[in-house]
């Protein structure tokens, strides 16, 4: 039956009269389109091995990528944001410079408790909170991430506090040029 019913339609496809305004255009315009995307494709892949050989080239790469949930992406991102570290004399500092410090609103004697803020560098926070996502697989991560949500805390308020965590981490990783170094399992059973 199903072969026949293509078999329909193709025989009504071949006795169509009726020509669609346009089809003449795309004609032209699709096989071009296709070409300009897959142009695009291969100058994306060229571009991020690029990306990836000056990683590896940086005297940090090693430090950054030894974190869980920081990839290649990730990486570059911190290196083009960050720069040098020492612009950043805390991880508060870094943390406010991210948007991941909490910020309270005062208005006169008004005092709104604390609040993420709005500004900061999009690009940077991003990062971290995209890195803090993949972090989940981290025992580590996803213990401090549990303690924030059995503290009553949303998925996304709980995935910010771990990204301002993981600034903490690195904040510190890369001033003393350390790679991370994970918690062993008994700490871990005590810290959760």
């Amino acid at each position: 039956m199903g072969a026949r019913l293509v078999e329909q339609i193709f025989t009504a496809l071949d006795a169509q009269t009726v020509v669609v305004p346009g089809t003449t255009a795309a004609e032209t315009i699709l096989p071009r389109l296709a070409d300009s995307l897959r142009d695009l494709l291969r100058q994306r892949e060229q571009i991020a091995e690029q990306v990836e050989g000056m990683l590896d080239a940086h005297p940090l790469s090693p430090i950054l990528i030894s974190m869980p949930g920081v990839g290649v992406r990730t990486a570059a991102r911190i290196l083009l944001e960050v720069g040098d570290i020492a612009s950043f004399p805390t991880s508060g500092h870094l943390a406010a410079y991210a948007g991941l410090a909490p910020v309270t609103r005062r208005s006169g004697t008004s005092i709104r408790g604390e609040h993420p803020p709005k500004g900061g560098n999009k690009q940077f926070k991003r990062a971290f909170f995209l890195s803090a996502f993949a972090a989940l697989a981290d025992p580590a991560s996803r213990a401090y991430y549990d303690r924030k949500r059995a503290e009553g805390k949303k998925h996304n308020a709980a995935l910010i506090c771990l990204a301002r965590r993981r600034v903490d981490v690195l904040h510190a990783m890369l001033r003393t040029h350390t790679p991370y170094q994970r918690k062993p399992a008994e700490k871990l059973a005590l810290a959760a």
